[in-house]
């Protein structure tokens, strides 16, 4: 199901492409692509973020990780790709729809089950282009693509409890390379409807090299994620951390097992609500001897989070779930950085240490 708004602004696709060359010369943040998938920022190149459920300021409902990205989208100068699940927050509406006003593109696609709510409607009332999906499976991605530059991506849904009351991570990472995969990814979505199964293993650069950190970027359900996600937790030769909302992966959960019987330190913490579903790992992980507790937030605990090693970080919207696998629209990012891993390692720890076994 397709709801337009103004569909597309006249010449918006050769504007955007007039835009990204503009932006090289006028910003001065990053080299022109090469063929080599490296790349050099100016600069400090990534930000992570964390919604601070226990603060008492997030009662207030500002300051969370949506101001971040408000603040980026006000200083969007050409373009504004925004795919995600669900839009209730008033600052990114706001954002989005200043945005429009200084005739910046902005384009979005959200899941169809949360296309009535207020904030969509908004945007829709505004003359943005909003494209919605119908299919059984979710469009689950939560990221934004800014001029063709900045990537924002996690596991944080623009919403109210996403930014304020659950436990959530927003990742921005200054790069044209990922910005590209990322926006291929959003034009399958928005101009092609292709959707889940349908979509294609064509991500233009599945790794890239920003100031000598390896990045790569997987998609679901094309990029057979779950190989990706085995294979670093068969190289994992110390620890490995995860936090997941939902866990019904048995592969995973196998290799899990695995490293814990070879001598890896193995910990995690799962969503309490979730441990009881179908196919839930928790009492299978806990009998083998691995170190499991149940998040301690009154609502959700909605990480999707492996740690490797202190020295690799998986992160995304990706469940480690057959959903997320085989039908979902999913985004991964696994970001090779012990400096971003430390981050990671100080929310896990926050999360773990107020946790139950």
């Amino acid at each position: 199901m397709r709801i337009i708004g103004n569909w597309l602004k006249p010449l918006a696709g050769l504007f955007i492409l007039i835009a990204m060359f503009a932006a090289y010369l006028l910003l001065g943040r990053e080299t022109l692509p090469s063929s080599s998938g490296e790349e050099t920022t100016e600069g400090d190149w990534y930000e992570v973020y964390f919604s601070q459920p226990d603060d008492p300021g997030s009662s207030s409902l500002h300051g969370g990780p949506d101001s971040a990205l408000a603040q980026a989208i006000d200083e969007a100068r050409y373009s504004v790709d925004v795919a995600v699940m669900r839009l209730d927050l008033w600052s990114l509406r706001d954002a989005l729809l200043d945005a429009d006003r200084r005739d910046v593109n902005i384009r979005v696609v959200v899941d169809s089950d949360y296309i009535l709510d207020n904030e969509i409607q908004d945007l829709i009332d505004a003359g943005i282009p909003v494209v919605a999906y119908r299919r059984e499976s979710l469009m689950h991605h939560k990221f934004t693509v800014i001029d063709q530059l900045d990537v924002w991506s996690g596991s944080m849904n623009y919403t109210i409890s996403g930014a304020y009351r659950n436990d959530n991570n927003l990742n921005h990472i200054r790069s044209s390379k990922l910005a590209q995969s990322y926006t291929h990814e959003f034009e399958e979505m928005f101009m092609d409807d292709l959707f889940g199964a349908l979509s294609e293993a064509d991500t233009p650069y599945p790794r890239v090299n920003i100031n000598g950190t390896e990045v790569e970027v997987h998609f679901s359900p094309d990029d057979h994620v779950l190989q990706r996600l085995l294979s670093l937790v068969a190289a994992a030769e110390e620890s490995i951390e995860f936090l997941a909302f939902t866990f019904t992966s048995d592969p995973l959960a196998e290799a899990l097992i695995a490293r814990g019987a070879d001598g890896v330190r193995v910990r995690g913490v799962m969503e309490r609500d979730q441990v009881n579903n179908s196919g839930g790992e928790f009492g299978n992980l806990v009998l083998a001897g691995l170190d499991l507790r149940l998040d301690a937030n009154r609502n959700k605990m909605h990480h999707k989070v492996i740690l490797i090693d202190g020295e690799i970080v998986v992160t995304g919207s990706y469940n480690f779930s057959r959903n997320a696998e085989e039908k979902n629209d999913e985004n991964v990012l696994i970001l090779h950085s012990d400096e971003i891993t430390q981050q990671y390692l100080l929310e896990f720890e926050r999360i773990y240490l107020a946790a139950s076994k």
